[in-house]
């Protein structure tokens, strides 16, 4: 029995030993099973964030692209003729709006067998610009002529910018006398990417000036949030992997520095492709786009130092 004793001992240890080992096996894989499903939520919740995005955009875009008409509580004029005001473009420095003015002369200035004035038409335009002119002759038939508008512009706020044209009046002149009769006018909003907003000076009165206020569209707004996110996203992935080859410079891999090298010259296609092309020198170049320039550069150092300290080792 004494002889017997230390192999029971023995084997006893060895079963705890194995009791233990065998413990120690099962605990990563439960954690293992355990953080799968938190994994799955987290790609689930991102698919179904961009699908989001992708759906609010979407409808944001096909709301705001077709052409509509603003409502500005405008009637004819005494003759019955309407004056219409369609916004098509925007130069490239946000100074001037170019609207073209559809004049529709009423039954009492039209002779029903050839549909020509008769008698002279001419309308006037007054704004901040210069003033437009334009004389349409007895016989003649008015047309569509375009009408440059300055704004007023506030590109510091870009993508929230607005721009405002000041007070516009549209007069039309009849007959030999050439008696002037302020005209009502009718908005429609023709800009892609752009919401129109009309309103009279003085809502008390009814011959008063209209102003045109102009902002970007929420679908302009979203694309421009979304592409700064990307600028964001860059900067993050670029120092997470540096960092993380740093610590560990067994995981360099030299084509990693053509990456780098390729995000750091995307930036300025990026930003070129921001909606409106925003002035440089605005304030995402200060507080995004220089920023996320300065930290890729760090990332590529980073990269390259770690490259440097596997190159020793070995």
């Amino acid at each position: 029995m004494r002889v017997l004793r230390p192999t029971l001992w023995v084997g006893r240890l060895e079963k705890d030993y194995d009791n233990q080992d065998s413990t120690s096996r099962r605990r990563p894989t439960i954690r293992r099973r355990r953080g799968r499903p938190r994994k799955i939520l987290g790609v689930v919740a991102l698919v179904g964030l961009v699908a989001c995005a992708m759906v609010a955009s979407v409808v944001l875009y096909v709301n705001g692209a077709a052409s509509q008409r603003i409502p500005a509580h405008s009637v004819a004029t005494g003759g019955g003729t309407t004056v219409t005001l369609d916004a098509v473009s925007i130069s490239n420095n946000y100074r001037e709006l170019v609207g073209d003015l559809i004049i529709k002369p009423g039954p009492a200035l039209v002779d029903p067998g050839t549909d020509s004035l008769t008698q002279d038409l001419t309308v006037a335009v007054t704004s901040a610009t210069t003033p437009v002119r334009r004389t349409y002759s007895r016989g003649m038939l008015p047309g569509v002529f375009p009408v440059p508008l300055s704004l007023a512009h506030d590109v510091e706020r870009w993508p929230f910018d607005s721009y405002d044209t000041g007070p516009i009046t549209v007069e039309l002149f009849t007959g030999p006398e050439q008696m002037p009769e302020r005209a009502n006018l009718k908005f429609v909003d023709g800009l892609n990417g752009w919401k129109v907003h009309v309103a009279r000076v003085n809502n008390a009165n009814a011959s008063s000036p209209y102003e045109v206020q102009l902002q970007r569209s929420p679908s302009t707004m979203l694309f421009a949030i979304v592409i700064l996110c990307i600028f964001v996203a860059i900067a993050t992935v670029g120092l997470f992997v540096a960092i993380q080859t740093i610590r560990d410079p067994r995981r360099f891999q030299a084509p990693m520095t053509t990456w780098y090298a390729a995000m750091l010259f995307a930036v300025v296609p990026l930003r070129n492709a921001l909606p409106g092309s925003p002035a440089f020198g605005s304030w995402i170049d200060l507080t995004i786009v220089l920023w996320v320039m300065v930290a890729l550069v760090i990332s590529m150092l980073l990269y390259i130092a770690a490259w440097v300290r596997s190159t020793s080792q070995t």
